[in-house]
């Protein structure tokens, strides 16, 4: 199977759907990532947090460690993702140009404004693809319900999506070992509920059995 992830930022489908995408990797299915934004960011203060060459190398590390095939950035400004037909247009092309069966992408109720601007365009661009999924990649709180309905077994993947999140030093030293915990335990939850060590949950938009 062709695989993509996307996110809208260097960071969120390690987050998000990393365990996932190691294992289709690890079963030998081609995996394509696709980031909207450059990534770099500025705090409150505007002083620089992450430039935009930082953000890039450690994903591409991180993509590495999880095996992914091929990168593809987009050039949108951080913070700045709108759903429009620019966005649009290039997941569509990165689909068809690849071939796409299963998407990843980030839950459309989630309330951060780059998230949401990229769910709304990936439901739209993705459209045809049989299969298609939503992650949570942050601890926000949403008005809209979350439907954990779809499990993926990453017991045997969590260690190499924790190096795929650890691979983003600059986040790490920003938010310390916050993010580890907070995923783990999202992780040995869902495990629980389904039986398992360790799990993602996804809130499921289609799933064609073929």
């Amino acid at each position: 199977m062709n695989i993509l992830a996307i996110g809208a930022h260097f960071d969120d489908v390690e987050l998000g759907c990393g365990g996932a995408l190691a294992r289709h990797a690890e079963q030998g299915d081609s995996v394509y990532v696709f980031v909207a934004t450059v990534s770099g960011f500025t705090n409150q203060y505007n002083q620089e947090v992450r430039s935009n060459k930082t953000a890039l190398a450690e994903a591409q590390n991180a993509m590495s460690i999880l095996g992914v095939r091929e990168l593809i950035c987009g050039k949108f400004k951080t913070l700045n993702v709108e759903f429009v037909d620019e966005l649009n247009i290039e997941i569509l092309k990165i689909v068809q140009e690849k071939k796409i069966d299963m998407v990843y992408t980030h839950w459309v109720g989630d309330i951060h404004h780059d998230h949401q601007s990229v769910a709304k365009a990936s439901l739209h661009s993705c459209r045809h693809v049989p299969r298609l999924l939503m992650y949570r990649s942050n601890w926000y709180h949403s008005t809209v319900v979350f439907h954990s309905n779809f499990y993926v077994d990453i017991t045997s993947h969590w260690n190499t999506k924790e190096r795929a999140i650890r691979a983003h030093v600059t986040e790490i030293d920003r938010t310390g070992e916050k993010w580890i915990s907070f995923f783990r335990n999202e992780a040995e939850n869902a495990g629980q509920r389904i039986g398992v060590p360790m799990a993602e949950v996804f809130d499921m938009v289609k799933y064609l059995l073929g």
